[in-house]
């Protein structure tokens, strides 16, 4: 099929799904202008991450310190990862979008989350050379069906490709070898133990990641304790630096 063809038919594709399934927020279902928007309402209820924010952590400083500053929390423990963003404050509304997502089988909000977690993320983006989901252990993903990270990931990898970016997608890179406790609950230190070990790259994909700059995704950061750990089994494995990317972030250690 000529290109002008295949255009023409994706946007009628296009106006055919939005007349059948028009557009709602995703905080609570009006309707809206395109799927990647949220009501006036919604919109104000979420705490969006925007600078000052830590160089490293990617958290919000109370104060503007200065362009390039770093966070007490990020040069007291230094990540093992390079550097961490996030679209917002995880509480109220972006708590129970994870928790739908997540949970509820929410798998049409992923579309939007992934638009907001690119925008946030840009700088990240163009620097990876692979991306790879904070994969789930096998047990819980028989149960949950489905793995939220690598659902996001798979969507930023894909609207990365339609702007004409290759960002290979990895969703079997990284395995989760120890059927770890939830997190929820834990404190920072009992987080690290329960995560420690946790992850490995499987042989037969080390050659995907040795040398490779990777964008690591997952949906909440709140001590990085899993990411970390999933960072430290990426360098072991040869990649270079990991970047992390998460929709919702915890402002501050509870």
């Amino acid at each position: 099929m000529d290109l002008s063809l295949q255009h023409a038919a994706g946007l009628l594709a296009r106006s055919v799904g939005q007349l059948l399934f028009p557009p709602v927020c995703a905080g609570c279902a009006s309707a809206v202008g395109s799927p990647d928007a949220l009501c006036g309402a919604c919109w104000t209820r979420l705490r969006f991450i925007e600078p000052p924010y830590c160089a490293i952590l990617g958290l919000p400083f109370a104060y503007d310190p200065g362009e390039g500053a770093v966070s007490p929390q990020a040069i007291a423990d230094p990540p093992s990862f390079a550097r961490h963003r996030s679209v917002v404050i995880y509480d109220g509304l972006a708590a129970r979008l994870v928790a739908s997502l997540k949970y509820g089988d929410r798998t049409d909000l992923v579309p939007a989350m992934a638009a907001w977690m690119g925008r946030a993320g840009q700088e990240l983006l163009a620097a990876a050379d692979i991306i790879v989901p904070v994969p789930l252990h096998h047990r819980r993903l028989w149960w949950r069906r489905f793995n939220q990270s690598a659902e996001l990931a798979r969507r930023l990898s894909g609207d990365a490709a339609a702007r004409g970016r290759v960002l290979a997608y990895e969703p079997l890179a990284l395995v989760r070898v120890k059927a770890t406790r939830s997190q929820v609950g834990l404190g920072r230190r009992q987080r690290e133990d329960n995560v420690r070990g946790a992850f490995t790259v499987r042989p037969e994909r080390r050659a995907a990641v040795l040398g490779k700059r990777v964008l690591l995704v997952d949906d909440v950061f709140t001590t990085g304790a899993t990411v970390g750990a999933a960072s430290r089994a990426l360098k072991r494995a040869g990649a270079g630096d990991v970047d992390v990317l998460t929709f919702a972030g915890v402002a501050a250690e509870e």
